[in-house]
């Protein structure tokens, strides 16, 4: 059996990382057997989750796992899209894996009330006082993190125009669809409940929440995915209403 090494659920959400949420995603998109292990982040291959192990094989990266399970397993996860929609797929898919997760990222790290909402809770098994020691260093390198991809040198006001506009933008690409691409779900979609719902997640007071919350089919839209795919975690399907 696959297994899946995860953090874990949070905040309402199927788990604190959208990247994992989205592996989670493809799996259940490919209908294949697996277990989530919440244990392994001290093992994992790059340092960051998710990666998972199948048979004999560690494999880490999301899109990375989308491709092992393409390959192994002889899934299409963009099956009935032409040339021109998967290449509009991943360009969307790439679009939120980084403005929208960098900007959702610096909305929870950078400002104080969300980041003791949030990640402040991610060092809860590090015992006191080391905890504060922790949680201060690893909030000084993300802000360092921010920095070094270029986000956390805009303003905070040209931080929240470019995630809101690749929000928007998934928003025009959704329209009135069932999902993403059309009338069945695609990979992009595994990407798509991922992030887009982590900017809905109503933990946390931000900008890019609200622009999320002023498009009603983006809010139908997560609602719709949590119903289908995690009939347990009840509170995010309640997002929509």
């Amino acid at each position: 059996m696959i297994t899946l090494y995860a953090f874990g659920p949070a905040f309402g959400l199927p788990d604190m990382s959208p990247f994992v949420t989205k592996a989670e995603m493809l799996l259940k998109l490919a209908g294949l057997g697996y277990q989530t292990d919440t244990g392994g982040f001290s093992k994992a291959p790059k340092g960051k989750l998710p990666y998972i192990v199948d048979d004999d094989e560690t494999i880490a990266d999301s899109t990375f796992i989308r491709w092992h399970l393409e390959k192994k397993y002889g899934i299409d996860f963009d099956r009935g899209l032409g040339t021109e929609q998967r290449a509009t797929a991943w360009a969307f898919e790439k679009m939120l894996e980084d403005h929208a997760y960098w900007t959702v990222l610096h909305a929870r790290w950078v400002n104080d009330d969300n980041f003791d909402k949030g990640p402040r809770a991610y060092f809860e098994r590090v015992p006191m006082p080391m905890r504060l020691v922790v949680q201060r260093m690893a909030r000084r390198q993300m802000k360092v993190e921010l920095h070094g991809h270029g986000m956390g040198r805009h303003s905070e006001e040209e931080i929240v125009a470019l995630g809101t506009r690749s929000l928007e933008a998934a928003a025009e690409l959704l329209a009135d669809k069932p999902f993403m691409m059309g009338s069945e779900p695609t990979g992009l979609d595994a990407t798509g409940f991922a992030f887009i719902g982590g900017a809905l997640c109503p933990c946390f007071e931000t900008p890019l929440r609200n622009a999320v919350e002023r498009r009603d089919n983006l809010k139908r839209y997560v609602g719709r995915m949590a119903e289908r795919f995690y009939p347990e975690q009840t509170e995010m399907a309640g997002w929509a209403a």
